[in-house]
């Protein structure tokens, strides 16, 4: 339950990159057990820019990142958290553009601090929309 639940099917996904995306100098498993920095950001990237294209629907991807702190006065009846004001949202119409731009951003969810399951998660809601 809780965010396990996301953890897992993203880690699917990168498993599923690193086992099966080709390269002919290595066998598959022995990939897998020397996977660099660089390749598992690239991982994570395609892992999380298919799981948001699978939620809209094969034809749009939307990827939510923090921006610098804004001041403002919350409106009544609401209480502001502080992280979800900071959220900018990018929409995408094509896959490979989403993925490119979650690869150029790919710290902003895996770094330390960078609250990058909850930014997923404001992705995949935009992304597959509230309506659906």
């Amino acid at each position: 339950g809780g965010m396990r639940a996301i953890l897992a099917a993203v880690q699917a996904h990168v498993i599923a990159y690193l086992l099966f995306t080709p390269d002919t100098e290595r066998t598959h498993l022995d990939r897998l057990c020397r996977v660099g920095r660089w390749e598992q950001g690239q991982a994570l990237a395609t892992a999380l820019a298919e799981t948001l294209w699978a939620a809209g629907g094969g034809g749009r991807a939307v990827v939510c990142l923090g921006t610098a702190p804004v001041t403002r006065t919350a409106r009544e009846g609401y209480r502001a958290s502080s992280f979800t004001e900071t959220i900018r949202l990018f929409e995408f119409s094509e896959k490979a553009a989403a993925q490119g731009f979650i690869s150029d951003h790919i710290d902003c969810f895996k770094g330390e601090g960078s609250h990058g399951v909850i930014l997923f998660l404001y992705s995949l809601l935009f992304s597959r929309t509230l309506e659906r």
